[in-house]
């Protein structure tokens, strides 16, 4: 069995980082609240627990984050048969997918670490050699990531991270009383399976309107009653206003600890923990249905199967850069 390998840390007086080079997961957010430290990130209880990993904990995702229909994509008239790992799609780059990797630790500091990592030429379907870094490091107030990818052949690329957040702290409870703000006036209708319409819908008079800041638990049940959740809950990608680096959303939890997520990415998933179900976390406190919101900053989900959508194409000589923060308040 692979070893999730030592664990890395990087500290300041107001966040600390637990990171792991199996799947370029972070595995622990502290944040310095009321004189002490408290967790904020979902995770397993031992570092072997991420050599599976199904609800991708912290894990960095991609070839292509999210999902692809029937497993397949086209480019410069060429199709691509994938592996899938969600009955007939692929989820998050399929079964062997980034977030199972161990990738070298390429650089480290006193405040970054980056990690890198080879995709082969046919991996898990995907076209061209590509490579890939991902780095961590402190900011004021929070933390970065930034993702950089480079192919030696036409491909299509999509990486984020898959953190799970509970401000009241990890295995709290549920996420019902924390208040989402995403600035998003549109969002992606999926079908029963995930996978997107192809519509983009604007959010004005929905459950999808989270411009206001609704309650989450409030905006699910809103959004169960309009038929539009998925699994009872939200799976959904939203379009966020405006370009560049940019606030994409603001999570706020019932005590008042705010998390800010900045990105320069068009949009961000937002999941709502549907799937757990009494699993045991990082504190050994077992976790409940929506137990945490994962809030995914990314390029459109199924976008090289919809011409509509903004393009995920990677091309020689180009460089994809994907950067978020996650800044605390």
């Amino acid at each position: 069995m692979m070893s999730a390998a030592a664990p890395i840390l990087l500290a300041n007086d107001d966040v600390r980082l637990e990171l792991l080079p199996l799947g370029a997961t972070i595995r622990r957010f502290e944040v310095a609240v009321d004189g002490g430290w408290r967790n904020i990130l979902l995770g397993h209880p031992n570092l072997d627990d991420y050599t599976h990993n199904p609800g991708y904990l912290g894990a960095s995702v991609g070839r292509f984050a999210n999902r692809l229909a029937k497993s397949q994509f086209s480019l410069d008239g060429v199709d691509y048969r994938l592996v899938a790992n969600e009955g007939v799609n692929q989820l998050h780059g399929g079964p062997d997918g980034f977030g199972t990797r161990l990738w070298d630790i390429a650089a480290t500091g006193d405040d970054f670490v980056e990690f890198s990592l080879t995709s082969v030429d046919g991996d898990q379907g995907y076209p061209g050699e590509a490579t890939i870094t991902a780095r961590y490091e402190l900011v004021p107030g929070g933390a970065q990531i930034t993702y950089r990818a480079t192919t030696d052949a036409p491909t299509v690329i999509n990486l984020t991270t898959h953190p799970y957040f509970n401000l009241d702290g990890e295995g709290a409870g549920d996420t019902n009383g924390h208040r989402l703000f995403v600035h998003a006036s549109a969002y992606t209708p999926n079908h029963d399976d995930g996978i997107p319409t192809g519509e983009i819908r604007d959010v004005t008079g929905s459950a999808a309107d989270f411009r206001s800041g609704p309650l989450f638990g409030a905006a699910r049940e809103r959004a169960e009653a309009e038929g539009i959740t998925r699994n009872g809950g939200f799976d959904h990608n939203f379009v966020v206003d405006g370009t560049g680096m940019r606030e994409h959303c603001r999570l706020v939890g019932s005590n008042g600890l705010t998390l800010t997520i900045c990105s320069d990415q068009v949009a961000i998933q937002v999941y709502g923990g549907e799937h757990f179900a009494g699993e045991p976390g990082t504190s050994g406190r077992t976790y409940p249905r929506r137990a945490g919101v994962a809030l995914e900053t990314q390029g459109f989900p199924d976008a090289p199967n919809h011409p509509n959508f903004p393009s995920a194409v990677l091309r020689p000589g180009e460089e994809y850069l994907a950067v978020t923060q996650w800044l605390l308040s």
